[in-house]
């Protein structure tokens, strides 16, 4: 499996597309969790493609995947929290930002399981 560039990897695409919304709906959290749950949850979101283009710009498939399952772990964060504000009351309707964070991460776990194949078939 040879990708030129992680911008091309879908999983980054659907990652930054997360960010871009969790940054849209995060502008209407009150001003007293500016600091608190919207600083939290923004970090872990940019985490996620963060993750995936520092581990595929590394030398070898075994840091890429350490740098993909660091990206899920992130991605779990930012799951608990977009559900933690949904329990406040920050964010009326939870479902679609939760989903695309889900497919995130099938796409994620995909891409491992994908690199770790073709790690053994070598």
């Amino acid at each position: 499996m040879t990708v030129k560039r992680y911008n091309d990897l879908i999983a980054w695409q659907k990652a930054m597309d997360l960010v871009e919304q969790i940054y849209k709906i995060t502008r209407s959290f009150p001003k007293e969790e500016l600091y608190g749950l919207t600083s939290q949850v923004r970090r872990a979101a940019i985490s996620v493609p963060s993750n995936i283009a520092e581990g595929h710009c590394r030398n070898g498939r075994r840091e890429f995947v350490h740098h993909l399952s660091i990206a899920l772990g992130s991605l779990g964060e930012v799951e608990t929290q977009l559900i933690l504000a949904h329990r406040l009351g920050y964010l009326a309707d939870s479902a679609a930002v939760l989903e695309m964070a889900s497919e995130t991460g099938r796409l994620l776990v995909g891409l491992m399981h994908s690199l770790e194949r073709h790690a053994a078939a070598s």
